[in-house]
């Protein structure tokens, strides 16, 4: 058995934290200072952390990989394994032109173009979020409010600053599995607390947007129908996450927020002329007046109906104990660990479930969606093989540094740090979050970020005593605010829009908002550390 030490460094907390730090600064320096891309970053950062393991902590070699082993297994399945089968329903659509009606469907439903930027970067692109996630909203929203008619920096910055509220829950729940598995904390507590705390971001979050595409004419116009989507969506975002399930918080949220939004008297009437020749400043495409026929706008929608379905399906009792039966829990081998106690672990055994996991029932709504899109299979077959050479570099990343996370809380380095950090006292529940936004600005993902620092911030609760979930739930919810600011993403943005090598300039443009929400988020989750805000805590 291995025992994890806290001080193996001269029996210094602080040389040990420094030791242990390395990884990660390894990763952050090559990534933001370097500017090396993610797929190479990773794996080195990987080397660095194996090498902290086995040299400075003691844990044996065999089981510093094994670690890793388990580390970039739980990288590919469940996680990449959802984002696959996600982005191969979304290519289906393209290949059909099914993509192309749903752009025409929302340009149709209402001429205000402030409506239509809640209706496509708000609520569409949360739905995205919630199916793909890693920048596929961006990259879609941004480029359909150019085909309507925005201003190509406009459309981007409208869709980076959307691209928020709904990033904690995205891709089937991903960040949140994903922090509920790193840090041990049960996955309805994590996703309860979150649900908590990105919501209210929801609140503002579309105000903002509609200042953004007409400024102050816009919020004075438009507040009504951007408070009722806003509200709408917490409001399905807090119930799902608390009281349903976290991998159908975003798609929820999504469909009610664009209700309500839709449902305002007034949402859908034209907005004046003047008003649109200032908004609308760019090019729109020729054929937003054309008139599709009814089974084909059916079916455009009918992929994200599947999923829907599918997954509200799979949380009915009898079907999620059914799906459960398949899952299979076992001793991880070449791993025996306990913790600076002698406790065991968590690590040491590892459940693999093999289709209650989201990947699985979003693979079967692509399968569905084949069907009821008239894909033939070898076609449908070799999207889906085309979608995993898309992202073999993404799975290179999310897989190494799954690995490294791994690798660090297994060999004691996340606790010796998170340690080191509670010295922070009360401080801590307002850097907490800005730990998040850093490691998202950083990596580009809020899963790559819970995966790095979520064992740190428990650890660091403990000893300070704070809340673990608190603490943990404020790492991804700062960390929803570095996505608009994440070299990824504003490279994904500028890519979709024709303005590649301006990436600089969206930068600036967006990088107040993120800092003005950040501070928003400390401030909140300070209060929830304390008496004034505790009574929200679960």
């Amino acid at each position: 058995m291995f025992v994890q030490q806290l001080e193996p460094v001269a029996g210094s907390l602080s040389l040990s934290a420094l030791v242990a730090a390395l990884p990660l600064v390894t990763v952050l320096a090559l990534l933001g200072g370097a500017r090396m891309r993610a797929h190479y970053a990773g794996p080195l950062g990987l080397a660095v952390a194996a090498l902290a393991a086995w040299l400075a902590y003691d844990m044996p070699a065999g089981q510093t990989l094994s670690s890793a082993a388990q580390g970039a297994l739980f990288g590919l399945f469940p996680i990449m394994w959802i984002v696959v089968n996600a982005l191969w329903v979304y290519r289906m659509t393209v290949r059909t032109a099914h993509f192309d009606v749903l752009r025409r469907s929302f340009g149709r439903l209402s001429a205000d173009p402030r409506v239509q930027a809640l209706v496509v970067a708000f609520c569409f692109g949360a739905l995205l979020e919630a199916l793909a996630g890693f920048g596929a909203p961006v990259a879609i929203c941004s480029a359909m409010l150019v085909a309507l008619g925005f201003e190509p920096a406009r459309a981007a910055v409208v869709a980076l600053v959307a691209n928020t509220a709904p990033v904690a829950f995205g891709a089937m729940g991903t960040p949140v599995v994903t922090l509920a598995q790193v840090t041990g904390l049960p996955l309805d507590s994590v996703a309860s607390v979150v649900g908590r705390q990105t919501p209210l971001l929801a609140l503002v979050v579309p105000l903002l947007l509609v200042t953004l595409v007409d400024g102050r004419r816009g919020l004075r116009d438009t507040w009504l129908p951007a408070l009722a989507c806003g509200l709408a969506f917490a409001t399905a975002q807090f119930a799902a996450s608390n009281y349903v399930s976290a991998q159908l918080a975003d798609i929820g949220a999504a469909l009610l927020g664009a209700a309500a939004l839709v449902a305002v008297p007034g949402a859908r009437e034209p907005a004046q002329e003047h008003i649109r020749a200032a908004v609308l400043t760019g090019a729109s495409s020729a054929d937003l007046d054309r008139e599709d026929p009814r089974p084909e706008v059916l079916r455009a929608y009918a992929p994200y109906a599947l999923i829907v379905a599918i997954f509200s399906l799979a949380q009915i009792e009898p079907v999620k104990n059914a799906l459960a039966q398949a899952t299979r829990t076992f001793d991880w081998p070449l791993l025996d660990v306990a913790d600076p106690d002698g406790e065991p672990v968590g690590g040491n055994v590892f459940a693999l479930p093999l289709v209650s996991t989201g990947g699985t029932l979003v693979l079967l709504a692509g399968a569905a969606t084949a069907a009821v899109l008239r894909v033939p299979v070898r076609r449908a077959l070799g999207e889906w093989a085309a979608t995993v050479r898309e992202l073999r570099h993404a799975i290179l990343t999310v897989t190494s540094v799954l690995a490294l996370a791994y690798v660090m809380n297994l060999s004691g380095q996340a606790a010796t740090i998170g340690h080191f950090v509670a010295a922070a006292g009360a401080g801590l529940a307002f850097l907490s979050p800005v730990l998040g936004w850093f490691g998202v600005a950083v990596s580009g993902s809020d899963t790559s970020a819970n995966a790095l620092f979520g064992a740190l911030q428990v650890t660091a609760a403990r000893e300070s005593g704070l809340p673990p979930d608190l603490l943990a739930a404020a790492n991804s919810s700062g960390g929803v605010l570095g996505k608009m600011i994440s070299p990824q993403n504003l490279t994904i943005a500028c890519a979709a829009v024709g303005l590649k090598g301006r990436e600089g300039d969206l930068l600036r443009k967006v990088l107040p908002w993120s800092l003005a929400l950040l501070l928003v988020m400390c401030l909140i989750v300070v209060a929830q550390s304390t008496f004034l805000l505790g009574w929200m805590l679960p």
